[in-house]
């Protein structure tokens, strides 16, 4: 998930404490490789979670997060890549995800190890698959691997499905007049929690400061896309309830962080280049939507990760030949960032 670095995947790595590289893992999500970073997203889903009564998320989390951590050593893994979190960033989102799709049962937990355990080798599988293109997996892992299990959960009565994907169409806003600032402030800031698949605006909140602990511009990109994000399908007259929970902005925010603030360097080119990708994401997103609803699949942050690769494929340079961009980059070398 990070961006080029200066230090080889060959080279030694200093033993880092494993709670830290837990956290490194959480901040990961949103390309952060900062143990604060980590711990503010950790304290913003205990709290979602609690506050939504779906407490399981923030426990499913944890267990996501340690398991898929705990492989990567296991398989013995680059350590470079545990260090920074590389291996739990995708566990964490599928212990959030399974609680919110699933029904608690022993074998859904058992199902949830499997999973974040799995992500850790697929993730390794497909940044090689994907490595001549000089892109990497992103969160896939986590939308794949999720995708497989949620359909899969459909024909194992030991795993009950509670997923709920709304039919279309869906019921639009009519009019502007019903809305007020206090709304739209609260629909910002749920599309940034929605990252980790919580729908509450403190816990947005949180993960801005967290963000903020590791890069400023990643915490500028993310409010920003947020914005935008909610602005264009406020216009475009989408679906009143998944903009009213946020759901059009999490893939937005992540496509602006990686455009805004890791694969290019911030210039106003780059900028541009990441504003375009965020209004491209909202599209995105509805054509998924569109096209898993009779699966009954959530989109995940699938939307995010194919717009991401349509914007870094072409290798575009918006500076000098001497800054780092995507085309320059190794997906053997990583920067790491410390805490």
């Amino acid at each position: 998930m990070a961006q080029q670095s200066t230090v080889a995947a060959t080279q030694p790595v200093e033993k880092t404490n494993f709670i830290i590289t837990l956290l490194r893992g959480a901040g990961q999500v949103m390309f952060q490789g900062n143990a604060w970073t980590g711990l503010f997203f950790l304290i913003g889903i205990f709290w979602g979670s609690y506050a939504t009564g779906n407490v399981l998320v923030a426990w499913g989390s944890v267990l996501g997060l340690v398991t898929s951590t705990v492989t990567g050593y296991i398989l013995g893994l680059p350590h470079t890549d545990g260090k920074q979190g590389l291996w739990g960033f995708n566990g964490i989102l599928v212990g959030c995800a399974f609680p919110t799709f699933l029904g608690s049962t022993l074998w859904m937990w058992l199902a949830l190890i499997m999973c974040a355990a799995m992500t850790t080798w697929v993730r390794t599988g497909l940044n090689n698959v994907m490595a001549p293109w000089k892109v990497n997996s992103f969160t896939f892992t986590f939308v794949l691997s999720t995708w497989i299990f949620l359909l899969a959960a459909r024909v194992m009565k030991g795993i009950p499905v509670e997923l709920s994907v709304p039919a279309l169409p869906i019921e639009l806003f009519k009019t502007a007049d019903g809305l007020h600032f206090v709304d739209l402030v609260v629909w910002w800031l749920k599309g940034v929690a929605q990252v980790f698949l919580v729908d509450n605006w403190v816990t947005g909140a949180l993960f801005l400061i967290g963000l903020a602990c590791s890069n400023w511009w990643s915490v500028l990109w993310a409010a920003f896309a947020s914005a935008v994000s909610l602005f264009v399908i406020l216009v475009l007259r989408g679906p009143a309830t998944d903009i009213a929970e946020g759901l059009y902005g999490f893939s937005a925010v992540l496509t602006g962080i990686a455009l805004g603030s890791i694969f290019y360097k911030p210039s106003w080119r780059s900028a541009l280049w990441a504003f375009v990708g965020v209004i491209a994401t909202v599209f995105v997103q509805a054509w998924l939507n569109l096209c898993l609803e009779p699966l009954g699949l959530p989109a995940l942050t699938g939307p995010f990760c194919i717009t991401t690769w349509l914007f870094l494929l072409p290798l575009l340079k918006f500076k000098s030949k001497e800054d780092i961009d995507h085309s320059k980059w190794d997906h053997r070398k990583f920067k790491i960032k410390n805490s």
